[in-house]
């Protein structure tokens, strides 16, 4: 997880350092905002606004170490939906107590804020109803188990439903382990209910949550200053002819060289799916049998940038479409192991 942390005292500066000695295996950075001593840590330049403005592009977590009432401010700001902002924690300088402020479960903030106060010993401050009941939450379900919530409207009624002892029905084209949780019970029709399945229309309830695993990965190629429309209908394109739903794509995945081209951010961002970047040694360790191309290679030092990306990124080499190309671009399906579980 990528976290940028910001602290506004020596003290904060202290519990910064602390934090990121206790989330070692996460990509976590650590600022502050201080004229006293900063204990080494990286004083920012510009406003505490900036920083939180670039970190909410850049970052799936941010922490303030301060007063709540800072982070509140400075995030105002930027909030968008539930399903887009990353998760924010709240501490106090000393580290005594860890607050759950924003994106608790799909942003994954309430898990967040649980590991950090167990690494630091701190009080997790967690507010979400179906946490504080112990209840089963849809959105951290979906969350852990890498699914794409079809209407956070309805997500918000799953909840509801749970909390208040109401029908809620369940059913799964794929295989679910662990107990049911309370709250759910296994059906094949109903009122209302969650159906987990590779395409988002099945709707066996009259009203359904569709949980639609991101279990597809498309590793593309194209020429500098492709236009996005082109590469998005042209892969777009693509996953109709394979009868792939769009949802199911959970992440887009190229060579480094392009990690600042438009059309494969644009690409990306239309599909609601994170845009990883290799490098060249990094493709090229890449076991297997892939296309071959001189021409890609004398550019790139890869013989077959989009192959290559989506077996990287989706840890296999189960292809669902190799290499296809049209006017300048190249497109690659891979399909990842997927399992969903009850925790």
């Amino acid at each position: 997880m990528r976290i940028n942390a910001i602290a506004f005292s020596t003290n904060g500066c202290r519990t910064a350092l602390r934090l990121r000695d206790a989330l070692s295996e996460d990509d976590i950075r650590v600022f502050c905002k201080t004229s006293s001593d900063s204990l080494g840590v990286e004083r920012i330049d510009g406003s505490v606004r900036d920083w939180t403005e670039r970190s909410f592009m850049e970052c799936e977590a941010l922490v303030f170490i301060g007063a709540t009432g800072i982070a509140v401010r400075h995030i105002a700001p930027f909030i968008k939906s539930k399903d887009r902002d990353p998760a924010v924690v709240s501490m106090d300088e000393h580290g005594r107590w860890a607050i759950a402020l924003l994106s608790g479960h799909i942003g994954g903030c309430n898990a967040l804020t649980d590991r950090i106060a167990q690494r630091l010993g701190a009080e997790p401050i967690v507010t979400t109803a179906t946490d504080l009941n112990g209840r089963f939450s849809v959105d951290t379900f979906a969350t852990v188990n890498g699914m794409r919530l079809s209407s956070l409207k309805i997500a918000k009624d799953v909840s509801a439903r749970v909390l208040d002892g109401r029908f809620v029905g369940f059913s799964s084209d794929i295989p679910v382990s662990g107990e049911l949780p309370e709250g759910l019970t296994m059906a094949d029709s109903g009122e209302f209910g969650v159906r987990v399945s590779g395409d988002p229309l099945d709707r066996p309830f009259d009203v359904t949550l569709n949980l639609v695993p991101m279990d597809i990965v498309v590793g593309v190629g194209c020429k500098r200053g492709t236009d996005p429309d082109k590469l998005r209908d042209f892969v777009l394109r693509k996953l109709d002819d394979l009868g792939v739903a769009r949802q199911r794509v959970g992440a887009v995945a190229s060579i480094d060289l392009k990690k600042d081209e438009d059309a494969v951010l644009d690409l990306a961002g239309y599909l609601k799916a994170p845009a990883s970047f290799y490098t060249a040694d990094e493709l090229n360790s890449v076991p297997g049998e892939f296309s071959e191309s001189t021409f890609v290679r004398s550019v790139t030092d890869v013989d077959c940038v989009c192959e290559r990306s989506a077996a990287r990124a989706s840890g296999g080499n189960s292809f669902l479409m190799r290499k296809t190309a049209e006017d300048g671009m190249t497109v690659a399906v891979c399909s990842r192991a997927f399992e969903a579980r009850f925790v």
